[in-house]
């Protein structure tokens, strides 16, 4: 199946396109120019069109002849203006679903979030649930919309969206947000707000990569949302125990009561936005979301209508993933 991904420079993308690869499907690799694609750029079958999202012309050449769209292409954060990351993720998706009508696509795969539901805790919270007209921050709001964008095009002009919504998407490879994790107890900055007993929502990228391909699979998939997960009920404490016992980091010891945490994160937030500061507080409320909610959401429908089973569990994802982080610790990179 000869298939566009956006984002293959990134975690996600570059372990679906190296999926691909195994299967031995033709690519086409949507990057920006100054994107680093190492090993990707050259194989055989890989055609890499380098540039932007919203360079219409450009997207219509790199959707030529293609089955599959996977799109992982996104701005991630948890601070600045709501305006930039609507520029980012939700224009230039515009830009791909408008090149995308008419086309013989089999599958339009959107990566969207578990972060697009309310900022709240969870117990189950399945598809069903309503999200939110508006977030706190500008990466979630861009991400509710972005999937709103998508299934609105799968309405109005029958693209054939699916919209996967993943958790905390950990493995080997991930150079961004599990190193700040690492850093933040390095220097024994994290903390647990209401006492580290609360769900996380964590999902091994090899099941997210399972994922996607069976929503490629299933026709049920079409115009359907996605909670994915590992189905295992994952503690903020043993996420980080994990992490600290395999990289001999100091275990937090700190429990802040969760209204104290959210006052102090209200401060913060507030403080930040009068002075306009362009770089996030030390306390902000995706940082509290991530460990001081409950985040635990069914993946139910996924069972059901994607045959969803994930393979990797939690305990061995995170042996693979710090065996990892040891290694490239241990070759100088600079991570973990």
């Amino acid at each position: 199946m000869r298939t566009l991904i956006t984002g293959a420079s990134g975690f996600v993308g570059r372990h679906i396109a190296e999926a691909c690869l195994r299967r031995e499907w033709p690519l086409h690799l949507l990057a920006r120019t100054a994107s680093k694609l190492d090993q990707l750029e050259g194989q055989p079958g890989v055609t890499v069109f380098h540039g932007e999202l919203t360079d219409a012309p450009l997207v219509r050449r790199a959707l030529n002849d293609v089955e599959a769209v996977i799109h992982c292409a996104a701005k991630v954060g948890d601070w600045g203006p709501v305006d930039d990351y609507r520029q980012a993720n939700v224009e230039p998706l515009r830009t791909l679903l408008d090149a995308s009508k008419g086309l013989a696509l089999s599958r339009f795969i959107h990566m969207s979030s578990l972060g697009v539901y309310p900022l709240r805790h969870h117990h189950g919270s399945d598809e069903t649930t309503p999200l939110p007209a508006k977030h706190r921050d500008g990466y979630t709001q861009s991400k509710v919309e972005s999937e709103q964008l998508a299934m609105q095009y799968h309405r109005d002009f029958g693209v054939p969206v699916v919209a996967l919504r993943p958790g905390f998407v950990y493995g080997p490879g991930d150079r961004t947000v599990m190193p700040r994790i690492i850093e933040n107890l390095r220097t024994g900055f994290l903390r647990y707000p209401g006492g580290g007993r609360q769900a996380m929502n964590t999902i091994f990228v090899r099941n997210l990569v399972d994922a996607v391909f069976l929503a490629l699979e299933r026709d049920a998939a079409v115009g359907q949302a996605f909670n994915l997960t590992d189905g295992e009920r994952v503690t903020k404490r043993q996420f980080i125990e994990k992490i600290c016992d395999a990289l001999d980091l100091p275990r937090p010891t700190r429990t802040p009561p969760l209204w104290f945490a959210w006052s102090v994160t209200w401060c913060y937030e507030k403080l930040y936005r009068l002075v306009g500061a362009t770089t996030a507080p030390p306390y902000n409320f995706a940082r509290l979301k991530f460990m001081g909610l409950n985040l635990d959401f069914s993946i139910d429908k996924a069972r059901e209508l994607l045959g969803y089973r994930p393979r990797v569990s939690f305990d061995d994802g995170m042996a693979e993933t710090m065996a990892w982080y040891r290694t490239e610790r241990a070759s100088g990179c600079g991570v973990g």
